[in-house]
This record gives C-alpha cells, structure tokens and sequence, in this order.
C-alpha cells in the first residue's frame, strides 16, 4: 500500500540524513534543515509561511524556530506590520552552516532511494512532487 512505502522511505529518509550529515560533523535534524533552507530562500518569512512550506504544523514550528535561535542559527525579530507575528532571518552562522551542510544533503539524496538508475530516480521525484502538490491541495478542501 502506498501509505505504508511513503512511511517506510520517510523511515530510510530520516534515518540516512541524520546517519551522513553527524558523520560530517553537523548537528541539525531533517525539520531544522528544511526550515533553514527556507528561510535561506525567503529571508523575513514569518512562521506561519515557514510552516506552510515545510508542511509541519505551527506548534511544531514554533518549536523549531525555538531550537535553531537557541544555535544561533536563526533571528526572530517582531514584524512592524503585526505584533504578533515574528519575522525569520538567517544569522551568518546559519547561513555558513546552510551553505556547508547543502552539499552533504545533495550527495546523500540518491542514498536514499537505493537501487533506482538515474531515469527512475528523476521520475519518482516527479510524481512524488505531483502527488505531493496534489494532495497538498485536496487535503485544504
């Protein structure tokens, strides 16, 4: 069944990405790797939009965004708009680590999905991404 290949490959996922990138000496977690890479992407995003694209709920993220602060990785500073509403940066130390784990993340992605040739490998990473989209999608209405 589909959901059970999806858990087990997060399974595999996880467990190679904390595997390769502690043995290259980092110390950050799949969640707190998405979440630097996007705040990377999109300096000033606030915690919600952080959220919204790691797919993770906001509690969780709150928890995340705590985390990397606590390393230095990450500035929250108070939104001017809205009050509420926290404002997510990059330190320098969170942008030098970002740029020096990226490359141990690429090379260990074809670890993850072992014994596909590179055909296979690109074409379930393109459904994967559309069903991902879609469902995404079907699971707001």
């Amino acid at each position: 069944m589909p959901g059970h290949l999806i858990r087990r490959l997060h399974q595999i996922s996880t467990h190679v990405f904390m595997l390769r990138t502690r043995e290259a000496g980092f110390d950050l977690t799949p969640v707190q790797f998405a979440a630097l890479d996007a705040i990377g992407q999109s300096p000033g995003m606030d915690q919600a939009r952080l959220s919204d694209a790691v797919a993770k709920d906001r509690a969780t993220i709150g928890a995340v965004a705590d985390r990397l602060e606590q390393k230095g990785l990450v500035s929250r500073k108070v939104n001017r708009r809205d009050k509420r509403a926290r404002e997510l940066s990059l330190t320098d130390e969170g942008a030098a680590l970002l740029h020096a784990i990226r490359p141990v993340v690429e090379r260990l992605q074809q670890e993850i999905l072992p014994g596909l040739d590179e055909e296979e490998y690109r074409l379930f990473v393109e459904l994967a991404a559309k069903a991902a989209m879609t469902a995404g999608t079907a699971a707001d209405t």
